[in-house]
């Protein structure tokens, strides 16, 4: 007759075998995020740009909403400060994920209410608005520049947990530093494709407008106009942005273009003294426009961003700026001080 097993060795097999079969599905949901660029596999990174060896990992879906966040706020001239703010709010709210759901009838980035007057659902979940209706909260917020960042945020979002913004702090000044262009070539992706929003320099033109209104493609409204983004609507909220920048240059600076001999596959976005910048120098504007096309490599199916003579290459494991001979194609472009977009197709 068997042996018949103990009520506690079977216990034991029943916990070993629930703990791996736990494991497993843990590991399979991170190989799925990791594929699909989710939320489960980082694939970003910044780097501080003090030499203090400070960094954060994020993945592309955070790398888009922090990029959406700052262009927003630079668009309308908001200092630096600002966006560590914002960024800073949305890590703790939502992590940085656009998500449609939360307390009572919270939504979005920065889990914004409708039932308190923050806009439709439909409307809370733009980023581009959401961030918008932040930064029009906060400017309201008496000297917010002075103030400790969870103090700040707490005045734009009456939390339950008012000190829980302070944690993110330094995670939310490094990704502001190089997402206002501040810092230069530190933020890097993987460039793992995922849902594409769309394709080809055109698609990069669209997201562009939508992020930091249309004046981010021409100096001058006339030149806007004649833009092949113009026909383009940007989302709710940035209004604000399409109006040209005070200070900017009356002389016109050479206009974005596109090349036709690689099917459409370059946006050349020049950066002078002339182009609007809210007040940042050229060199931190294109640092600014390179790290967003970085941030959004895997959404919109960006291959290359080269500027200043350095450039990030999607695929790669190291996802380093580096640099590139002075001559030919990257002194050309260090030359003309111009941001070149290459996508995958």
């Amino acid at each position: 007759m068997p042996e018949q097993s103990s009520p506690k060795r079977r216990g034991r097999l029943f916990r070993f075998g629930s703990g791996f079969v736990a494991l497993l599905a843990v590991a399979c949901y991170l190989v799925v995020q990791y594929v699909t660029g989710g939320s489960g596999g980082p694939g970003c990174k910044v780097v501080s740009g003090k030499g203090d060896g400070a960094s954060y990992a994020f993945t592309p879906e955070q790398a888009v909403n922090a990029a959406t966040i700052t262009a927003v706020g630079t668009a309308r001239g908001l200092p630096e400060r600002a966006v560590t703010i914002a960024l800073a709010t949305a890590l703790q709210e939502s992590a940085l994920r656009n998500i449609d759901y939360g307390d009572r009838d919270s939504l979005g980035l920065f889990q914004q209410r409708p039932s308190q007057g923050w806009g439709t659902p439909r409307e809370i979940m733009d980023p581009t608005y959401s961030a918008g209706e932040f930064y029009d909260h906060l400017v309201k917020v008496p000297g917010y520049t002075r103030l400790p960042l969870t103090v700040a945020a707490q005045r734009v979002q009456r939390s339950g947990f008012p000190q829980a913004y302070a944690k993110h702090e330094p995670d939310a000044s490094l990704l502001a530093a190089a997402l206002t262009g501040q810092s230069a070539a530190t933020l890097t992706c993987e460039g793992r494709p995922g849902a594409t929003r769309a394709s080809g320099a055109d698609g990069v033109r669209a997201a562009l407008v939508r992020d930091f209104g249309r004046d981010v493609l021409a100096p001058a409204a006339a030149q806007v106009d004649a833009s092949p983004s113009a026909a383009s609507t940007p989302s709710p909220g940035t209004s604000a942005a399409t109006a040209p920048s005070p200070g900017a240059s009356a002389t016109p600076a050479p206009s974005p273009s596109s090349s036709a001999e690689d099917g459409g596959r370059t946006l050349t976005l020049p950066v002078t003294p002339g182009t609007p910048s809210a007040g940042r120098g050229p060199d931190q504007r294109g640092w600014q426009l390179a790290h967003w096309a970085v941030a959004n490599a895997s959404e919109l199916h960006i291959a290359r961003v080269a500027y200043q003579g350095r450039e990030w290459i999607a695929g790669s494991t190291a996802s380093e700026w580096r640099e590139v001979p002075a001559a030919g194609t990257a002194g050309a472009e260090r030359a003309a001080g111009a941001v070149r977009i290459v996508t995958m197709r």
